[in-house]
């Protein structure tokens, strides 16, 4: 003991003591008492602050609390060694071990199908601190002790509750069905006391363990457990474990919706029960405005993403789980509750899946793409004998298609060899193997259930703007990219001869009809004949009459000006040609223009193919295409001719002797077929003239396009491919999840066959330096979507993925359902009618960038594509309202209610105010109101379209299920401290904090940031 200048008088050896300190407000003693006996020693202390601090010191100073410490850090080490394992590691254990696991000696908990194996909450009661007016930031961890392993596993957490000694946890512990937990099972909880929560530090309070046997066999199915320090010997206080069963749920008002009992931040606590969907609940309603996840949360609850909350009699939702888990993968849920207007509280379960579409569209795709270019590749080869200037030029445009066809099959052989997750990380948008996949590609959905409103779900398909990251956008993106080519390729005439997108668009689309139709009426012609040989007048006259829609479709294909044109070029193109002038001209149009009232086919002159060194008569290949016509009449004549007969001849002889009518039919069903076989094969003759003078034509309006831009032509087609992937992969996603939860709605179907899908694109990319390329990308990849027809057809197996068929102008997206399923649709939508698409984007930027354009750069990109866009809208919503009934609206919507949102939006736009989120929300509204479906997308889907996904969501429950006012602030905080979104930051980056720093969100709109402590820095 000393002064502070004096030498040491006294040294007092701190072991085997505790300080006992007086608890009066006035006395600053504090007495050091030991356990040999020794005489108490009595300290004075200057000030009451300086006896707590003193207390404190003495305390931890002593031999045994140095081991304490020791103990402590020792428990620390090996947590955080198991968190890094829980971070490496599954939410649980795969299946395989699993089985491994469940031995006869293991008690299974009973429990109901689809329904958690284990729930419980949480509380805690008279904590210790370490000095006494401390007022404790609490929460626990939970881990689980597998009995055949013994091996402790971080599982979940609870959330921070401030400022009291007697926390009451608002977010439950759930245990998905999958999870291998027994009765014997041992559940650990510890209590920690946060200390800086921006530096997240925490100091141990206690712990705890309990059977899980013991909480499901309880009396009351409660377990007060004591809290320990690490060494076992002092009591911290209580914890309360209450086992959560389904079905007990208390629907009273609440008198208070916050308690004030000792200062808790934190809202009360009922125990809640699952509705009839069968997801998983937890205890979870938060007051977020002083809430920090101080560890990660692994327990994702796994549930059942397809709800049908009105669901017709006789489909059930298991009837839609086989369909939709060859599509979502991987399923996160959160719940929360929160008060009403009323007093009431509704339950909030949050969403969240990745999709096997993300990988399964784009293999599709760009194997169609090899078909598609390997095609177009022998039709070059085919064009025949061209002069050397010509056919050099071939051979350059076949020697770079080679090399991109190459491209395409080997990223396809890439992406064949992927296993593991099927979502793209947004760490991985710019790997080169997967550029044709989509970014973090997640169905978002809210279901909520609210006291005295009907259920109901909203969702969201949140992806990465589609844009080709690989190839970077120095030189801007596709929209500036196309534009810049397009007029470069004008100026290349002397090379070659000019078309134009349109023409080169509808070469391609007469090539396409040709590969389609060709042997189609071929096989129509087969089946005519054999309905011939066998003497059946109701089946010749269905094969005639599919036999006749199929030609006149045939001919209507090639009554374009176009392929005479290019025929003409093609023969310039031969080695050596002379050109024979006809003396009057004539309309090809008129020459094909009724097929009943050409020529009899005795008058058809048959043409050999184009002559390479004699006179070309332009007229030709009007006559060559007519021809084809000409025989589809005689045909259509002869059969006539023959049904005519055959009604004559039984009319005669009825009265006669029925072996002879019958020796008759017989004769007359051989006169059918040689009668009729010369005029079909006739047809087929000038028929495969027609394609092969057309589709070599066609060609070579194919190699000028490519001639004229090599490479970039290529290289343009590549990015447009890669951008219409991404893009198509989250349309098909979004379609089905729409198809399958509005199975019940006929309104939606009638609408959906009768005007087509309204598809809103709300973007957040900036028009500055590299987003302003990604944005020009994004409009032309979802401009590239009104490309693409959906069909519903019934699932013939239980392979549910969709099939894609097409061409890069023109796509069929083939959806299939399982039977129960497919009855349930409109008969148009059965009978294979082509859905329509119409997809719309409307961008805003939000972030600095953002504000860089608005005051040094330019917002044109922004404001044309928010404005041509907003009259695609115009023209959907006067479709819907020419071809719908005013009752398919949703109950709650009127038509002058989407008249005023038009209105109002349009009004938005023209504004051209700064970082105007209201352009936004209005068509998100919109497009709602039209059952619309709804995408949000910045450059990886994680960080900026978390913070608007969120508020969307605490918009709806605002405006639509009368969140109580209050707790607007406080359900955003908690979706984006708690909910799924923070989830799918940990997905991509393998952290817990969106990618924001301070600098940049004083930039953001208000309601687009996050919540302190939940941001900072982090790869993106």
């Amino acid at each position: 003991m000393k002064n502070k200048s004096s030498e040491a008088s006294e040294v007092v050896i701190l072991e085997r003591c505790w300080v006992v300190e007086f608890r009066s407000k006035t006395d600053v003693s504090i007495i050091l008492k030991f356990q040999s006996g020794e005489p108490d020693l009595y300290l004075e202390a200057a000030s009451k602050p300086d006896c707590e601090a003193w207390a404190v010191a003495l305390g931890e100073a002593n031999s045994e609390g140095l081991r304490n410490k020791i103990q402590q850090l020792q428990r620390l080490i090996m947590e955080i060694k198991e968190e890094r394992a829980a971070d490496e590691a599954r939410q649980f254990l795969p299946s395989s071990q699993v089985d491994s696991l469940r031995e006869p000696q293991f008690t299974s908990i009973q429990r109901i199908a689809n329904e958690p194996k284990l729930e419980f909450s949480l509380a805690c009661k008279g904590l210790v601190a370490a000095t006494r007016d401390r007022k404790l930031n609490t929460f626990i961890q939970v881990s689980v002790v597998h009995p055949a392993e013994h091996i402790l596993t971080r599982y979940s957490s609870t959330e921070i509750v401030e400022g009291t000694r007697d926390p009451l946890f608002l977010t439950g512990v759930t245990f998905p069905p999958e999870y291998p937990i027994y009765e014997e099972t041992k559940i650990k909880l510890t209590v920690y006391d946060v200390k800086d929560k921006s530096q997240g530090t925490r100091s141990f309070l206690g712990y705890t363990t309990f059977r899980v046997g013991d909480l499901v066999k309880s009396k009351e199915q409660q377990l007060t457990l004591t809290l320990r320090t690490s060494d076992g010997g002092k009591t911290v206080g209580t914890i309360e474990v209450n086992l959560v069963k389904m079905g007990e749920f208390e629907d009273g008002e609440m008198d208070h919706i916050t308690t004030d009992a000792q200062d808790q931040k934190f809202l009360c606590f009922l125990p809640l029960k699952s509705c009839s969907c069968g997801f998983l609940s937890a205890t979870c309603a938060h007051n977020t405005e002083n809430l920090e996840r101080m560890t990660d949360r692994r327990a994702k609850e796994e549930c059942a993403l397809v709800h049908e909350c009105t669901a017709p009699e006789g489909l059930s939702g298991k009837d839609n789980l086989p369909s939709l888990n060859a599509v979502l993968k991987n399923p996160i849920c959160k719940l929360y509750r929160f008060p009403t207007s009323d007093n009431k509280w509704m339950r909030i379960r949050e969403q969240m899946a990745e999709t096997t579409l993300s990988f399964h569209v784009p293999k599709e795709l760009i194997n169609l793409h090899i078909k598609e270019d390997m095609r177009r590749n022998q039709e070059l080869k085919d064009l025949g004998e061209l002069a050397p200037h010509w056919d050099n030029m071939r051979k350059s445009v076949i020697a770079h298609c080679d090399q991109m066809l190459s491209m395409y099959q080997d990223t396809l052989a890439e992406l064949g060899k992927h296993t593991g997750s099927s979502f793209k990380s947004s760490c991985s948008k710019g790997e080169k193997t997967l550029e044709f996949i989509p970014i973090n590609l997640h169905l978002q959905r809210m279901h909520v259930h609210s006291p005295r409103l009907k259920d109901a779900l909203y969702d969201v398909i949140t992806v990465g703007a589609p844009a080709a990251h690989f190839q970077g956008f120095k030189n801007g993106g596709l929209r500036k990219l196309l534009s810049k080519f397009e007029a470069e390729r004008r100026n290349t005439g002397y090379q070659c001869i000019y078309y134009s997108p349109e023409n080169t668009a509808k070469a391609k689309e007469v090539l396409s009809n040709i590969n389609h139709l060709q042997p189609l009426i071929s096989s129509h012609a087969d089946l005519l004949l054999n309905s011939a040989s066998q003497h059946s007048p109701d089946s010749l006259k269905n094969s005639l009459k599919m036999l006749s829609e199929k030609t006149e479709l045939f001919v209507h294909a090639f009554k374009d000006q176009l392929v005479r044109s290019a025929l003409l070029a093609l023969y310039t193109a031969r080695p050596g040609c002379v050109l024979k002038k006809p003396a009057v001209p004539r309309n090809s149009a008129e020459e094909g223009g009724d097929l009943k009232h050409q020529d009899h086919p005795s008058q058809i002159k048959r043409q050999d193919s184009i002559p390479h060194h004699s006179e070309y008569d332009e007229e030709e290949w009007d006559r060559v295409w007519a021809n084809v016509g000409k025989s589809l009449n005689c045909v259509i004549a002869m059969v006539d001719r023959l049904l005519e007969k055959d009604n004559s001849s039984k009319i005669k002889e009825g009265e006669s002797d029925p072996s002879a009518a019958d020796c008759k039919v017989l004769h007359a069903g051989g006169d059918w077929y040689e009668q009729l076989y010369p005029l079909v094969i006739t047809l087929k003759d000038c028929m495969g003239e027609v394609v092969t003078r057309a589709k070599q034509s066609m060609a070579f309006v194919l190699l000028q396009e490519l001639a004229c831009g090599l490479p970039q032509c290529l290289m343009l087609t590549l990015r447009r491919d890669i951008v219409f992937s991404q893009a198509l992969a989250g349309l098909v996603c979004g379609f089905i999840i729409k198809l399958h939860t509005s199975l019940h709605d006929q309104g939606f179907l009638q609408q959906l066959h009768t005007v087509g899908l309204l598809v809103q694109y709300e973007g957040l990319l900036s028009t500055y330096s590299e987003e302003a390329g990604m944005l020009e990308d994004m409009a032309v990849g979802i401009s590239d979507l009104q490309k693409v027809m959906f069909k519903v057809i019934e699932a013939k197996s239980e392979d549910f993925l969709p099939i894609i068929t097409g061409r890069r102008e023109h796509y069929v997206i083939e959806v299939q359902l399982p039977a129960k399923m497919f009855e349930l649709l409109p008969q148009e939508i059965k009978e294979g009618k082509l859905l329509r698409m119409y997809p719309v984007l409307f961008n805003v930027g939000i972030n600095e960038q953002q504000t860089l354009a608005e005051r040094f750069g330019d917002t044109t990109l922004q404001e044309n594509i928010n404005q041509e866009n907003l009259e695609l809208l115009k023209e959907y919503y006067n479709l819907f309202t020419e071809k719908m009934p005013p009752d398919c609206l949703p109950h709650f919507q009127e038509q002058n209610d989407l008249k005023g949102l038009l209105e109002n939006l349009h009004q938005n736009i023209q504004a051209k105010r700064r970082k105007n989120v209201e352009i936004m929300w209005l068509a998100a509204t919109i497009c709602r109101k039209l059952n619309g479906v709804r995408f949000t997308c910045c450059k990886s889907a994680k960080d900026r379209t978390s913070m608007s996904v969120t508020l969307e969501q605490c918009s709806i429950l605002r405006d639509e299920h009368q969140l109580h006012k209050d707790f607007f602030i406080r359900a955003l905080d908690c979706m984006r401290r708690e909910g799924c979104r923070i989830e799918n930051v940990l997905k991509n980056v393998k952290c817990r904090k969106y990618a924001f720093n301070m600098i940049q969100l004083m930039a953001f709109p208000k309601y687009y940031r996050p919540p302190e402590g939940t941001y900072g820095k982090a790869d993106t």
